[in-house]
């Protein structure tokens, strides 16, 4: 049991972790019925920009501040000419769109900080917490808790920031109707503008934590395929739904590979998700917190 345990703690710190990928979907889809594929390239674009500022000789602090201008104004851009023009058109269109803005930003990438690998340091040691294992005899990483610590807070605070504020219920408004969000005074371009900034936000902060773990590489453009099975059980509209589907496909995968992986020659921990999505997708396939659309015809 205690082995059950410390594997299911493991997989639920890295669920978080997954959360905190699939918010920046979120947050994009609420706002403007966007399905952003290129949000798994703007967290490889916030952590190769952050590496190569902090490698040019800037302190962490001013690294991280730079690094953040750059995301706002790239989510700026993104909205201002990516998805103005585009404004009204069909789904499929501003989908291709984003597609095409992830080779961008992945080319962009590689041409200002170069191809190879990096390694980013925050500081945190991956290394168990003694307390923890004295007093449950669990060996939990200080490096998974933190960065659970840090994707929950930062969670956790723009759920209040989009449910309680003026910003957030015009940001609901916007996401039931655009056209009566237009008709009450709400600036549609500002909005989405906001939005796109926060994505970019929430895109550097999960590019460091990711980058951490797993080295600053091209790989971490595929965090956006991890996100997919997270947003198929939460629901594409719903910031809790991104919390829950993200623990439960961190635990499942992990509980998943070390239970039934020898059994198929292992390496179930990479698929099992995206099965576990699509059997889901069979029963539920608004999510768990998503809403029913019916269409009249």
């Amino acid at each position: 049991m205690q082995f059950f345990f410390e594997v299911l703690l493991g997989g639920l710190l890295s669920g978080v972790m997954y959360s905190l990928v699939a918010l920046g979907f979120v947050l994009i889809y609420k706002a403007s019925g966007v399905f952003n594929f290129a949000q798994g390239a703007m967290v490889f674009f916030a952590a190769a920009t952050f590496v190569g500022l902090h490698e040019m000789g800037l302190n962490f602090w001013l690294a991280l501040l730079a690094t953040l201008g750059a995301m706002i104004v790239l989510g700026l851009l993104t909205e201002r000419i990516v998805l103005r023009p585009l404004v009204n058109q069909p789904q499929i269109t501003l989908f291709m769109a984003t597609i095409g803005l992830t080779f961008l930003l992945e080319g962009l990438s590689q041409l200002l900080w170069g191809s190879q690998p990096h390694n980013l340091d925050l500081g945190i040691q991956d290394e168990p917490l003694e307390w923890i294992s004295d007093a449950t005899g669990l060996n939990v990483s200080k490096f998974d808790i933190v960065a659970a610590g840090i994707a929950a807070a930062l969670v956790a605070s723009l759920a209040i920031f989009f449910s309680r504020t003026r910003i957030g219920r015009a940001l609901r408004a916007v996401a039931d109707d655009h056209q009566a969000a237009l008709a009450v005074g709400i600036p549609l371009q500002q909005i989405w503008g906001i939005v796109w900034s926060v994505a970019g936000f929430v895109a550097l902060v999960a590019g460091l934590l990711w980058g951490a773990r797993n080295g600053v590489q091209y790989a971490l453009t595929f965090l956006a395929l991890k996100a997919l099975p997270v947003l198929i059980l939460g629901g594409f509209e719903s910031i809790p739904g991104a919390i829950v589907g993200g623990l439960i496909i961190g635990a499942s995968e992990k509980l998943a590979e070390v239970y039934f992986g020898p059994y198929v020659g292992g390496g179930i921990e990479g698929w099992f998700p995206y099965v576990l999505a699509l059997l889901f997708l069979l029963v539920r396939p608004e999510g768990l917190f998503g809403e029913k659309h019916i269409d009249r015809v």
